[in-house]
């Protein structure tokens, strides 16, 4: 496939690699081969070079729920190029039944499976992920364990119809629950449309984190060609699983290492892409962390002056009104690449060993669809995410302002301050909130450390009483994180976060807070010397814990600006920052 010459090979490959350590390598090679042939495997089969697949399928995870298919036409492609497939189990990790939150999970999970590709002899390895967490994860892992990796992603749901209308998660939940909470449908119909908003295994069928990181997954270079859009239940996606095992064996014989495609271009590339599709803003949290494994750090400024030249392209669920399946339709991540080029480093290598420039060339003709819009035509002028600065953030907090109200981002408002998530259920709808549709959430203790892991509970609800109004949306302010199928005028990952001293810490009922989308700007209208009285009379005590995951979590979890990542786990040089 590349016109790169075929290196050596490689003494320590296939069952050879990784040797179980009893002081002598021919006898430690001697069992392995007949523990592994008690499972009936030849020295033929044996001698081939050996693809890890790590195999996240679980009866907790839906959006992988089509593993089974997925892995029988990934492990054909595996022999038909003359690899030996061997899949291993790993965490899998759901967003909807990760407690606290999938995101306390995410390191773990990258720390099972890089361990695992360190610990098993493999020549490549297979990463078949799906779900918002998994594939960073993966990505994570593979960035850290250095050796030919490529991602398999598991596939969006299809669509379904609730009372002649298309429906699909979880936008739509969100938009159907909050019409439930504001009394315009009644518990019958809230009831049909839960039967119909998942219509099948796979990924959230609008442009949430799954489906951001499935196409930042081809941005970066690291899945085949049109890896990213195929639907899960599809015949299409059994092609493209059966395709990646037989990348999987020509990465191995190249010995194309992970380093070598995860580089500052392939960075460069994956976030015009997340500003372009309209990318969940989770997104920015993760590609710092799989970008700090390599010792390149995220600039945040530099990400919001590139959001200012990087239209919003495609026109997906929340940002606009299609689903993946429209994409997948539509041309898929070719489509919009081909629109983007102008923007993107085309030099940047794949893991088809030839570069994104080379990748678009070769793709299929661009035929007549409405999903991905033009450059001269956008769906929004600027990057989906903007990145804000000031009194209230120092280290940066982002809003999604593609799926914000225009009329609330420059806006100035009273503080109504919920403490923690608790604080927020016990009171977000009782009838005496004082609270008013000028006014501005804000949401404390939700961070990396505070709840911990950061949940999504930065989608704060619209309180009953004011639902009930007509009011759709309100400035929410929060150290944590949404969903990528969120909407509304919602201010997330704001740094430092309150659990560890931050400024958000300090903010009480009745101050004011500004927020200037168009300056970049949220600062609370406070003088400084009531903040610090503030700080002397409440100082600030992080959260601990004594024992296990937990204390490994708070001791060690960096902020949002570094991927909340463990801080043990980046690199231990700096290379740069990304984009550059």
């Amino acid at each position: 496939m590349s016109r790169s010459k075929t290196p050596p090979p490689n003494p320590a490959s296939g069952l050879r690699k990784g040797l179980t350590s009893y002081g002598d390598n021919e006898f430690s090679l001697f069992l392995r081969k007949a523990f592994i042939k008690g499972a009936g495997y030849t020295d033929t089969a044996l001698d081939r070079p050996v693809i890890g697949i790590a195999d996240t399928g679980s009866a907790y995870n839906p959006c992988h729920g089509n593993m089974p298919m997925l892995l029988e036409a990934l492990k054909r492609g595996i022999m038909l190029a003359g690899g030996l497939p061997m899949e291993f189990p790993t965490i899998s990790v759901h967003e909807s039944f990760a407690f606290p939150t999938s995101m306390y999970l995410r390191n773990l999970m990258s720390m099972d499976t890089e361990e695992m590709i360190r610990a098993q002899p493999m020549d490549a390895v297979v990463l078949v992920g799906g779900c918002d967490k998994t594939v960073p994860a993966q990505l994570m892992a593979a960035a850290s364990a250095g050796i030919p990796a490529i991602e398999l992603i598991t596939g969006s749901m299809l669509t379904g119809s609730h009372r002649g209308d298309r429906v699909g998660a979880c936008t739509d939940c969100r938009r159907y629950w909050a019409r439930y909470r504001a009394a315009e449908i009644d518990a019958q119909e809230i009831v049909d449309v839960n039967d119909q908003l998942v219509a099948s295994v796979g990924t959230c069928s609008v442009m949430g984190t799954a489906s951001t990181m499935a196409c930042v997954a081809e941005a970066l270079g690291m899945t085949v060609p049109g890896g990213a859009t195929p639907p899960a239940v599809t015949a299409d996606r059994m092609r493209i699983a059966e395709q990646t095992g037989a990348q999987a064996v020509w990465l191995a014989r190249q010995q194309l290492t992970v380093d070598r495609i995860l580089t500052p271009d392939a960075f460069h590339n994956a976030l015009r892409v997340l500003l372009a599709i309209g990318g969940s803003t989770n997104g920015i949290v993760h590609l710092a962390a799989i970008a700090g494994r390599l010792g390149l750090d995220l600039d945040l400024d530099a990400l919001d002056r590139m959001g200012r030249e990087t239209p919003v392209l495609l026109d997906l669920k929340p940002s606009g009104q299609h689903y993946m399946e429209d994409f997948h339709k539509a041309g898929g991540m070719a489509c919009l690449l081909r629109e983007l080029a102008p923007l993107l480093r085309l030099d940047a290598l794949t893991v088809t060993g030839r570069t994104l420039g080379e990748e678009i060339a070769a793709a299929a003709p661009a035929h007549r669809q409405d999903v991905v819009k033009p450059r001269t035509d956008p769906i929004y002028p600027q990057g989906a995410i903007a990145v804000l600065r000031g009194n209230l953030a120092p280290g940066g907090a982002i809003i999604k302002q593609s799926a914000a109200d225009a009329g609330l981002m420059e806006h100035e408002g009273r503080a109504v301050v919920f403490e923690d998530a608790a604080d927020l259920a016990a009171r977000i709808d009782r009838d005496d909130l004082d609270v008013e549709p000028d006014d501005m959430l804000v949401l404390k203790n939700i961070g990396p450390k505070g709840a911990p892991g950061m949940p999504e509970a930065g989608y704060i609800p619209i309180p009953r009483k004011l639902a009930q109004r007509g009011v759709k949306d309100m400035v929410r302010i929060s150290d944590g994180r949404m969903s990528g199928t969120a909407f509304g005028t919602i201010v997330l990952h704001v740094t430092p976060e309150s659990a560890i001293g931050g400024p958000l810490a300090l903010v009480e009922n009745g101050d004011r807070i500004r927020l200037s989308v168009a300056r970049r700007e949220l600062d609370l209208l406070v003088p400084q010397a009531e903040l610090e009285r503030r700080r002397q009379q409440h100082p600030c005590v992080a959260p601990t814990a004594e024992r296990g995951y937990k204390k490994l979590f708070l001791d060690s979890v960096t902020q949002a600006d570094r991927g909340v990542d463990f801080d043990f786990l980046r690199a231990a040089h700096t290379r740069g920052s990304i984009p550059d």
